[in-house]
């Protein structure tokens, strides 16, 4: 680690020293990108966010939370990104082979755990409940792909029960996106919620997407 951090401050920081000063007065970030931990799936690395372009938060399975959750550190930093540095967007960003993801779709139905892993991944049971009812006759492993996909979608509605987001929405001040990065095949898919036709939608459990992008 010291080498790196040795490395980064005479080719990165000190090459473009004026950059880094003015980030030391204020970050004014563009992107709210919620991510997987997974040790693979680097955002700022896979998608070339340069330092003050992103707020990132990164938790297991990139979930979100609905506001009636309560507090958590996901949507602590969701209220400082949005209220404070009024970000222009938020990327909800999935990935292949996800154990997130997995340990979802292999929990009972009504199994009870003390297992904080367990606990957390309920909280993307809604998506967990369409992949079984739309891809029931897929391999498992096939179901968790189908999911590691839906439980976005899943966030990408969750964030928009908390009043603040959905407001900035509404007015065309914040945009949000999903994106699913195949680190097998190192491909990567991007996507819009389309709020006006998803408040249709959602009247009978569905959302609406728009502007989908499939770079490889």
């Amino acid at each position: 680690m010291r080498n790196r951090f040795l490395s980064f401050k005479k080719h990165k920081y000190l090459e473009n020293l004026e950059c880094y000063q003015e980030l030391a007065q204020a970050q004014a970030p563009k992107f709210l990108v919620i991510s997987c931990a997974d040790s693979r799936v680097c955002p700022s690395y896979i998608l070339g966010f340069q330092p003050g372009e992103a707020f990132v938060v990164r938790n297991v399975a990139n979930f979100v939370p609905p506001f009636e959750n309560g507090p958590c550190e996901t949507n602590a930093a969701l209220e400082f990104s949005v209220n404070d540095l009024q970000v222009e967007n938020i990327l909800v960003t999935g990935h292949s082979c996800c154990g997130g993801i997995r340990a979802l779709m292999s929990m009972d139905d009504e199994e009870n755990s003390s297992s904080f892993i367990k606990n957390w991944v309920k909280v993307g049971k809604a998506a967990r409940s369409t992949t079984k009812a739309t891809a029931s006759n897929l391999s498992f492993d096939q179901q968790c792909k189908h999911c590691e996909k839906e439980s976005i979608n899943n966030s990408l509605l969750n964030l928009l029960t908390y009043p603040w987001v959905e407001e900035r929405v509404a007015k065309g001040l914040l945009s949000l996106h999903g994106g699913y990065y195949d680190f097998v095949n190192c491909t990567y898919e991007k996507w819009t919620l389309d709020y006006q036709k998803n408040n249709q939608k959602r009247e009978i459990g569905g959302y609406a997407i728009k502007n989908r992008e499939f770079w490889s």
